[in-house]
């Protein structure tokens, strides 16, 4: 099984759209600064994933997402994001 997730960042104000076979042991390194993009914060937390049968069905959703933005997914599903802009 892949899992597909979304992260979000609320410094940043940014989402980050991953995959893995491994999905704790690669948010645990996306949280201590392992990975370039998302070393850019320390707030990442996890707001959103599914899990898939197959490799190709997995970079297939990861790829829609990051087309269609992170944002406007999760609005189009119904779940509930940080708010955006300042305090």
């Amino acid at each position: 099984m892949i899992c597909v997730y979304i992260l979000h960042s609320k410094t940043l104000d940014c989402f980050y759209t991953g995959l893995s076979r491994f999905s704790a042991k690669r948010r645990r390194q996306h949280i201590k600064g392992q990975n370039h993009w998302t070393s850019r914060a320390s707030d990442w937390v996890e707001i959103w994933q599914t899990r898939m049968m197959s490799t190709r069905e997995a970079r297939d959703l990861e790829k829609a997402i990051k087309a269609r933005g992170a944002r406007r997914f999760l609005v189009e599903k119904g779940i509930e994001i940080p708010p955006t802009g300042t305090n």
